[in-house]
């Protein structure tokens, strides 16, 4: 029986590889899929690891539809068994709706990849339904690091290391300090860092830590 699987976690945690990695295990099974993403950081309809891995992509649009993708493909005798979809939190709740509605009707299962919360912790549009409609929900075993050593559970956005809270809620860049300039995106004065509640909501970001002088230590998940 098909379902509907929401994979989630914190930037950096291994959404898009974990979403290779699914597809190259269900084809090597035999299936037939196809993968989605949309604003990928490479700015490409691709879906990018971290690790280096990429495999092409249909970019999904505010217009796209995952209903008439399937059936179009169907029609031409083209087998669909599952469906991959990176960067879900970006889609509207009715595709989503439509993702629910291919599992129920198609009989195909979809397996979706997203941050849950943007960069003020308020849940995307698309990770919210995905919430309310998925069969299950999976927390990535992942863990990444806020800079104190604790677990990160936020997703702050910075400028020039400074957290900023105001802004479009989607703007792509890259990780701070994560990765290249041409992973940084069309905004590559923007970046992203992960970070504990505790310093989410002090607004403490990595560059706001004092630099240590010669024989001082910062202890471990201190302020």
């Amino acid at each position: 029986m098909a379902e509907l699987v929401f994979f989630t976690g914190t930037m950096d945690s291994g959404k898009s590889t974990l979403a290779l990695q699914m597809d190259y295990n269900h084809r090597a099974g035999g299936r037939k899929g196809l993968l989605f993403t949309s604003h990928d950081r490479s700015g490409r309809a691709v879906i990018t690891s971290r690790l280096g891995l990429n495999t092409p992509a249909i970019e999904v649009t505010p217009e796209s539809s995952f209903w008439n993708e399937v059936v179009a493909r169907r029609t031409r005798a083209e087998e669909v068994d599952y469906l991959i979809c990176d960067e879900a939190q970006f889609y509207r709740h009715e595709q989503v709706d439509e993702l629910a509605r291919v599992v129920d009707e198609l009989d195909v299962d979809v397996y979706a990849f997203g941050i849950g919360t943007d960069f003020r912790a308020r849940l995307f549009e698309g990770s919210r339904r995905l919430v309310e409609l998925a069969d299950r929900i999976e927390t990535l075993q992942v863990p990444t690091l806020c800079w104190c050593g604790r677990r990160a559970t936020h997703n702050a956005r910075t400028v020039g290391g400074a957290m900023v809270l105001t802004g479009e809620q989607v703007v792509v860049a890259d990780v701070a300090g994560r990765g290249s300039a041409e992973d940084a995106g069309p905004w590559p004065e923007v970046e992203y860092e992960t970070l504990c509640r505790r310093h989410y909501m002090a607004g403490k970001t990595a560059a706001s830590v004092p630099v240590m002088g010669e024989g001082e230590q910062l202890l471990p998940f201190g302020d």
